[in-house]
């Protein structure tokens, strides 16, 4: 739409899902759907990679105009996901990946086809894979001896919040607790889709503040928790986000998992034109600390 990638023919153009992000600019799903489709063709690529585990993803299959290998979760045998780590079977081979939850998989999927595709061989790809470090800010672990999972993600549409959620889930018997705001300035329609999804998926939601930028951070907790009301989760609001991930931490029991998302590897925090340090790793770390001490 932009015009930015005209003139570069790719090899190859993956196409993983489609999300709210970036909503705001295009008005509307078709419209989006229609801007990254024009990727997939003849003048600006070879071929495509396709999710076939997501709707657009087979919208885009069946008007894609180049040729096609798909990806998704039938190609991947005995997954185990935890929370720092995914393992499975491709092609008779094992892999194992140093970052958890599902998307993760999903993503390295992506990649191994797209290689596949440009001539890599699978014993290369299965050793690239299993070099690549976590990445920061994305399903990251916090590591602790409290016996309760932290995992801080950069889950920031409904999308992504739902599929961290849903990792989530599956990684605990106790309770999944959530922290987590949207963006000042940003794209508002999400606000209260992502309260309904943070409280049918958790059994805890504290709605705190992201970065408010020049919106009151009140408002915008107030209509992110419009969305938390058809559910049964119980849900608090905190302005103040380090307070939040504190009591979110201080509320979990052995066995819980307390997923702190919107800010992933951001390193500040912006509220009315100020800007401050803020990283929710470090916060996390401090919450855990406190707890272990208050324990003793």
């Amino acid at each position: 739409v932009m015009g930015r990638v005209n003139g570069i023919l790719f090899d190859v153009a993956v196409f993983t899902n489609l999300g709210r992000d970036h909503l705001d600019f295009h008005g509307s799903y078709e419209n989006y759907f229609a801007a990254k489709a024009q990727l997939f063709t003849p003048a600006l690529t070879q071929h495509a990679v396709i999710n076939a585990d997501d709707k657009y993803g087979q919208l885009l299959i069946d008007v894609c105009e180049v040729g096609v290998t798909t990806f998704g979760r039938a190609v991947a045998d005995d997954v185990r996901v935890d929370v720092g780590s995914v393992d499975f079977e491709w092609n008779s081979h094992s892999v194992h990946l140093s970052m958890g939850g599902e998307f993760s998989l999903y993503n390295a999927l992506a990649a191994m086809t797209a290689a596949q595709i440009l001539g890599v061989t699978d014993g290369v790809i299965v050793n690239g894979c299993e070099r690549v470090a976590g990445v920061p800010g994305r399903f990251e672990s916090v590591p602790n001896e409290e016996g309760i999972g932290v995992v801080v993600d950069y889950a920031h549409t409904p999308e992504s919040l739902e599929g961290v959620l849903h990792s989530a889930r599956l990684l605990t018997e106790g309770r999944t607790i959530v922290v987590f705001g949207c963006g000042g300035d940003r794209d508002a329609g999400k606000r209260s889709v992502m309260g309904e999804i943070a409280s049918r998926l958790s059994d805890v939601v504290y709605v705190t503040s992201d970065n408010p930028r020049s919106e009151d951070p009140s408002a915008i907790i107030e209509e992110i928790m419009k969305g938390t009301r058809s559910n049964t989760a119980v849900v608090h609001s905190c302005v103040d986000r380090s307070e939040a991930i504190h009591d979110a931490i201080s509320e979990a029991r052995i066995g819980d998992i307390v997923v702190v998302a919107g800010k992933g590897h951001e390193s500040t925090q912006e509220t009315r034109g100020v800007v401050i340090p803020f990283d929710d790793v470090d916060v996390a770390r401090v919450a855990l600390l406190s707890r272990k001490k208050n324990d003793r």
